[in-house]
């Protein structure tokens, strides 16, 4: 069962899908309407999953179960990852690469390679004050208060010593 984002109980699990490229309004429509309908119907063992997404920046999707209400399975959760999967081949987007650190510059996400992360910091286009996203968040708790954190405090504080 679907409920807005911004009702999900703080302890609510989270899944952040950083899309490799920024989502046009179509995307977003899209996006919406089949998570929108995905959710509406995700369920564990027979047991409706309250649930919700929300879509930032034009560049993330995060979805979000309340486990006090029924508890993800492997399987739901495997499920959601299937929904993700299709989208991407829907709209010719990875969702799961890795390789790139979003940050947030003068109001704008801008994506870089792990590779060139060094020479970035090193020219001065990442200081310690960057936002970055930490799309490791666990819950919306986490999520509200630790996505979007200064790379001085993330794990790239090593490039900052």
């Amino acid at each position: 069962m679907y409920i807005p984002f911004e009702e999900m109980a703080e302890t609510s699990r989270v899944w952040v899908y950083q899309a490799d490229r920024l989502l046009s309004e179509n995307d977003k429509l899209r996006l919406s309407a089949k998570c929108n309908s995905f959710l509406q119907q995700w369920a564990a063992h027979g047991q409706s999953l309250k649930s919700s997404f929300q879509i930032a920046h034009d560049k993330f999707l995060i979805i979000s179960a309340d486990e006090s209400f029924n508890q993800a399975s492997g399987c739901s959760i495997d499920a959601s990852v299937s929904l993700i999967k299709s989208l991407e081949q829907e709209l010719n987007i990875n969702f799961f690469d890795r390789t790139k650190v979003c940050f947030l510059i003068d109001g704008k996400v801008i994506d870089f390679p792990m590779t060139g992360i060094k020479s970035n910091v090193e020219d001065g286009k990442i200081t310690e004050s960057t936002l970055t996203f930490n799309n490791l968040v666990s819950d919306i708790k986490a999520f509200n208060e630790n996505w979007k954190v200064e790379a001085k405090n993330s794990w790239l504080k090593r490039y900052f010593q």
